[in-house]
């Protein structure tokens, strides 16, 4: 109750990032559901279980992009008082994943309504049954399995929020981003060559190894952009590059990692487009749409994140005097930088990954 309380009170931004999380979850559990109604149509038909297992990107961009917001939410932020009544840190991670989970499980209801309705099951056959073979709607809906595929997307969500904000204790020392950077590039290698042995046969073996790529790509995002931070304060840096390349190195774990699956993202659509040249399905287009936009959403969510940590800072830098020019220049210089930098590595890797599928 004091969960729905809390969604209730909150500002409308907040709620319409809720709202982008439950609409997430409604295209994951429609995919979800589009896959057991093909396997119902078809028994017995390994497609079925490639079309399932492809189903793994985008409800992974679902779940991060919900924990990106559970993380950003107001509600879930301790403030002065709140222990004094019983919430402290542990209860507002269990609000965070109820409320993550209610936002995901409405998205869930609302791709079964609208499977059931394209199926025919409500108001007969819309569309004069275009969809009724896709669907299998001369079959009866497996409602146990349904049921089950719906739950995946609100349950994983909201496991993994309770994992990002549990408390933690401090620990003495963490080690730097550029430490993780040798086994990102492992794994890219690893995921490209896997690719390659898989390229003759089944699409599992294809996307097992596209989701090492994606893995490598992901470890090696919050290196790229401390080393990106270091590059900018080479050479006799100015205040602006100073600042420019500190708030980067600052900042290399928060961002690093989502701009990292953005970039596998991107390297995936370069090697699709390489391929087939955008002529792909409905539901290979939706799944496409929901990978992109989680996973920029999930970016954005991260960015915001990092500006609102920020606040304190950039309130000195405007009391000490700093023009409101130099901040976002240093914020144009950043994003020019990280551009500069991995658009040239994710279109090599959409290259790479594409040269084997090719033959």
């Amino acid at each position: 109750m004091l969960a729905l309380r809390l969604v209730r009170g909150t500002h409308p931004v907040v709620q319409l990032r809720r709202l982008a999380v439950a609409s997430a979850a409604a295209g994951v559990g429609f995919l979800l559901l589009c896959a057991l109604g093909y396997a119902v149509g078809h028994p017995g038909d390994p497609a079925a279980v490639i079309r399932l297992l492809w189903c793994a990107l985008p409800l992974a961009a679902t779940v991060q992009f919900a924990v990106a917001v559970a993380r950003t939410d107001p509600s879930t932020r301790p403030r002065p008082g709140l222990s004094a009544i019983g919430l402290g840190q542990a209860r507002l991670t269990a609000i965070a994943a109820t409320s993550t989970a209610v936002s995901c499980t409405l998205g869930s209801m609302i791709a079964l309504l609208f499977y059931l309705h394209l199926r025919g099951d409500i108001t007969g056959l819309p569309f004069d049954g275009a969809a009724a073979g896709l669907l299998a709607a001369d079959q009866p809906v497996p409602l146990a399995a349904a049921l089950t595929l719906l739950a995946i997307a609100p349950v994983t969500a909201a496991t993994a929020a309770a994992l990002a904000l549990r408390p933690r204790t401090k620990t003495p020392a963490e080690k730097s981003p550029t430490s993780a950077l040798p086994w990102g590039v492992a794994l890219l290698a690893v995921g490209l060559a896997v690719e390659t042995y898989a390229a003759r046969g089944d699409g599992g073996g294809v996307l097992t190894g596209w989701i090492l790529t994606a893995i490598g790509l992901a470890t090696m995002g919050p290196g790229l952009t401390y080393g990106c931070g270091r590059l900018l304060q080479t050479v006799r840096p100015g205040a602006v590059r100073l600042l420019a390349g500190r708030v980067l190195m600052t900042d290399s774990r928060r961002i690093g990692r989502p701009l990292g699956v953005v970039c596998a993202v991107g390297s995936g659509a370069v090697a699709g487009y390489t391929l087939h040249g955008g002529s792909v399905g409905a539901l290979a287009w939706l799944g496409v749409s929901l990978v992109v936009g989680c996973t920029t959403a999930t970016l954005l969510t991260a960015a915001l994140e990092s500006r609102q940590n920020r606040t304190l800072t950039t309130e000195a830098l405007l009391r000490l005097g700093a023009p409101p020019s130099v901040l976002r220049t240093t914020a144009l210089l950043r994003a020019a930088v990280l551009i500069a930098v991995l658009a040239p590595l994710t279109w090599a890797v959409g290259a790479l990954a594409a040269v084997p599928l090719q033959r």
